[in-house]
């Protein structure tokens, strides 16, 4: 599989990463290191988790996710093919988001032990947190890349003048920079990319790996009307989505499906994967059909007028 480089970091992934979220979550032990083994078994590579994974889920504390493949990474002995991508910042109980040099300095040494490893591939801030300055956040990321904890330093939800800031204070400082921004997007959910924040991470050559890729479910075609948001847990994250424009983008998935003999999903991604400056979307599965299609998605190749037709749907 043809792998794409991450920005300027030395780290090559494929061009869909897996979404973790689910993981301890919505699919269990057993069902996740079965997904874990078709997604590497296709020859993807890199996945996305974080700390806060999945601490919103009843029983759970947060760190299921990050658990669930450190044990997997560890049984399979496969540590060295796979990019592990994890977040820091969210609330862990402390009751805010938190990107302070004293708590990243605990929470990645939480995180390394949970994931089993010594190193974490690519660590990301996971929302902006105005209380602490840039400067100190990304002081703590340089001591953690000497440390050897740490090989890159990314962040997520930041707009674009905020990182904009971010990566001026890293060059004014002569600190690490931000070399990874994870922002939501999808076929629906355009505006905040597409834009001045796609501009700039194209001229300062910053990896985009995107989550929500599939619009939390409804890209994928199974949610029509209100009487569908009941067939899953994140069903009522859906409904805002059952509009007139959410319709005639599902119609525009529809037709480009039909003419590839493929799902709604793996057209929703193919356009992701097709779209200038990023680098790869985010797609979790929960069963063992949901992770093929995902794998799918990865060579199916959109013609323009395809990408033409979805772009005039969600117009």
């Amino acid at each position: 599989m043809q792998k794409r480089r991450l920005g300027r970091t030395d780290l090559s992934i494929a061009p869909l990463v897996l979404g973790g979220n689910v993981f301890g979550w919505t699919a269990d032990e057993a069902t996740s290191l079965d997904l874990l083994d078709r997604f590497a078994d296709a020859g993807l590579n890199a996945i996305d988790t974080a700390d806060v994974y999945s601490r919103w889920a009843p029983g759970n504390k947060g760190g299921e996710s990050e658990t669930i493949i450190g044990k997997w990474m560890k049984s399979r002995g496969n540590r060295d093919k796979i990019v592990v991508v994890t977040k820091v910042g969210s609330d862990m109980g402390q009751g805010k988001k938190d990107l302070s040099a004293a708590y990243i300095e605990k929470a990645v040494d939480a995180s390394l032990k949970r994931l089993q490893t010594d190193v974490i591939d690519l660590y990301l801030s996971h929302w902006p947190d105005p209380a602490t300055p840039y400067e100190e956040t990304l002081g703590a990321y340089e001591k953690l890349i000497a440390k050897g904890k740490i090989r890159y330093a990314g962040c997520s939800n930041l707009d674009a003048s905020q990182l904009r800031a971010a990566l001026n204070v890293a060059s004014l400082r002569s600190l690490p920079r931000y070399e990874v921004l994870q922002p939501e997007y999808n076929l629906y959910d355009r505006s905040s990319f597409d834009g001045p924040l796609r501009d700039l991470c194209m001229a300062e050559d910053i990896g985009v790996i995107t989550y929500f890729s599939l619009a939390k479910g409804f890209l994928s075609g199974k949610y029509r009307g209100k009487a569908d948001l009941g067939q899953s847990a994140r069903g009522e994250d859906v409904g805002s989505y059952l509009n007139d424009r959410g319709m005639r983008i599902l119609a525009a998935l529809d037709a480009v499906s039909a003419r590839h003999s493929a799902k709604p999903a793996e057209v929703a991604l193919a356009w992701v994967i097709a779209r200038p400056g990023v680098t790869a979307p985010i797609a979790s599965a929960t069963k063992a059909s949901q992770m093929d299609s995902l794998i799918k998605a990865v060579s199916l190749k959109l013609s323009a007028d395809d990408i033409a037709a979805l772009d005039r749907a969600s117009a």
